[in-house]
């Protein structure tokens, strides 16, 4: 296949990701045709390109000289006739299908037989799209993410009939576009919007269920190495934005229960509450989400001897967080390292790790009313600090309900109380984020390594999903799975076949 390098682009589309996309393909030198249906709407986005160009020679980014030359390659046009000579067509129309559709097949009559199509959506179907046209092989998805001069990612996603070596071009045009190229089947939200639903959905979960205020569920992923919280994120996309994406997923997967959207949600839709761009979502704006409010807790008292339990890294810091704070008296803890749970053992009373059971469920079994469950510290890297979810056990004494976040806190985290859900939050959704990724493997979507590189560069994720099973393991991750499958009685938490196969 002929070298796109420096041919005529023509971008379909002159809202925010069109004016993007045509931004980024004449920086890179290619000639570019710019049109949308709405009249005048092309010159528009052209002249706003024109001060962002501007903007970014007063910062030092590019020089007078760069931003003239990319602005005089772009050529807003009354007709799609104008670009009969384009050899790639990126559209980045509204997300509809038969607009999609209706646009491509009439393209097809402009173009000539050798020019590639891209369509630049983000959730619809790659083979739907392509149905109709006299030359499905030669169509694409090219998905950006917002703002496209910014993000590196592209989804280069192949349809059933989408050529190989059409892929490949524009692989290797989004490498030339500064890019980093992730290939991905056609199904429902591709790599980054199927395997993000979790990050979404279990925190909506536990606002349906009033385990916790979103204030609190944001600081504890944002503690994990989350730049945004996902009630945060959510605001900022724009929940009506996010409910449909959801919507289509869902649906496209015949209403796997996996992907069921949030009443929570629906709510805030259905009243206006769309976030940032409303004024106001989970959060009022512009103050956005407030400060979590300083807490004193209590001295920790060891009323009698303190033993680590378990084996592995979050266990062998808390054997160090304890002996560096004093926190066993005069003798180091002792260690207990073939336990079957990690935590600690404070006379009696139990400082467990989340292992996807509720405090209560853990007391009950084991017959020790104070117990407390605490969720996964960073994950990436394992270290103290930063915000930490617990819960009490109901039937724990007062107490301990004062001692369980003394403790917490003496180790050097900020604890915050949720409700006694399973697995708390950053437990249950890293162990999502994983299995969905693992599922989009197994179902030949994309590779594991395009996997981690589409979610920290599509969504900056502190990592990506096979590196956090690396880092945790998969007995691990599918005992927190199986926990809330047997808590919830559902479809939702089934363990994805790749990780069954890993554990076997």
């Amino acid at each position: 296949m002929t070298s796109l390098n420096n041919a005529p682009v023509l971008v379909v589309g002159a809202g925010i990701m069109g004016a993007g996309i045509a931004q980024v393909a004449a920086q890179a030198g290619h000639p570019v045709f710019l049109f949308d249906m709405r009249e005048g709407a092309a010159a528009q986005a052209n002249a706003k390109l024109a001060a962002t160009l501007d903007g970014l020679v007063a910062k030092g980014k590019i020089t007078a000289d760069a931003a003239a030359a990319t602005l005089a390659r772009i050529e807003p046009i009354p007709s799609l006739d104008a670009a009969a000579g384009a050899a790639l067509v990126v559209e980045a129309i509204v997300e509809n299908l038969d607009a999609k559709r209706s646009l491509f097949r009439q393209l097809e009559s402009v173009v000539g037989e050798t020019t590639i199509l891209a369509s630049n959506t983000s959730s619809i179907s790659v083979t739907a799209i392509a149905n109709g046209l006299q030359r499905p092989e030669r169509f694409v998805g090219m998905h950006f993410f917002n703002p496209v001069p910014q993000m590196k990612l592209v989804e280069v996603v192949s349809g059933l009939q989408t050529d190989a070596a059409v892929a490949q071009a524009i692989g290797a045009l989004s490498v030339v576009w500064g890019k980093v190229p992730v290939h991905a089947r056609s199904t429902p939200g591709f790599i980054v919007n199927r395997i993000a639903r979790p990050y979404y959905a279990e925190t909506l979960a536990l606002l349906q269920e009033e385990a916790a205020t979103p204030q609190r569920l944001d600081a504890c992923l944002k503690a994990a190495g989350f730049r945004m919280g996902p009630c945060e994120l959510m605001d900022l996309i724009g929940h009506d934005t996010n409910f449909a994406v959801t919507n289509s997923v869902f649906e496209a997967n015949f209403g796997d229960k996996r992907y069921v959207p949030s009443l929570v949600q629906r709510e805030l839709v259905d009243g206006g509450l769309l976030g940032r761009k409303s004024g106001r979502g989970f959060y009022t704006y512009p103050e956005g989400a407030p400060a979590l409010p300083a807490t004193a807790h209590e001295a920790p008292m060891a009323v009698g001897p303190v033993t680590v339990h378990g084996d592995g890294e979050i266990a062998d810091r808390l054997e160090q967080l304890v002996a560096q704070g004093g926190l066993s008296g005069d003798a180091a803890p002792s260690r207990q390292r073939q336990s079957t749970w990690v935590g600690l053992d404070i006379g009696g009373a139990r400082l467990v790790l989340t292992d996807g059971r509720t405090a209560g469920d853990i007391a009950a079994r084991e017959g020790i009313a104070d117990v407390a469950v605490f969720d996964r510290p960073l994950l990436w890297p394992a270290a103290p600090g930063g915000t930490l979810a617990y819960a009490v056990a109901p039937q724990a004494s007062a107490a301990w309900r004062r001692q369980a976040p003394a403790w917490l806190a003496a180790l050097g985290f900020v604890p915050v109380p949720l409700a006694d859900a399973p697995g708390l939050v950053v437990a249950r959704t890293i162990a999502m984020l994983i299995n969905e990724a693992t599922d989009a493997v197994q179902q030949g979507v994309c590779t594991p390594e395009g996997a981690d590189a589409a979610m920290k560069l599509g969504v900056n994720y502190p990592a990506g999903p096979f590196e956090w099973l690396a880092r945790w393991s998969v007995a691990g991750v599918t005992q927190v799975l199986e926990a809330l499958d047997v808590h919830y009685r559902g479809e939702r938490y089934r363990i994805s076949p790749w990780l069954r196969r890993q554990r076997a």
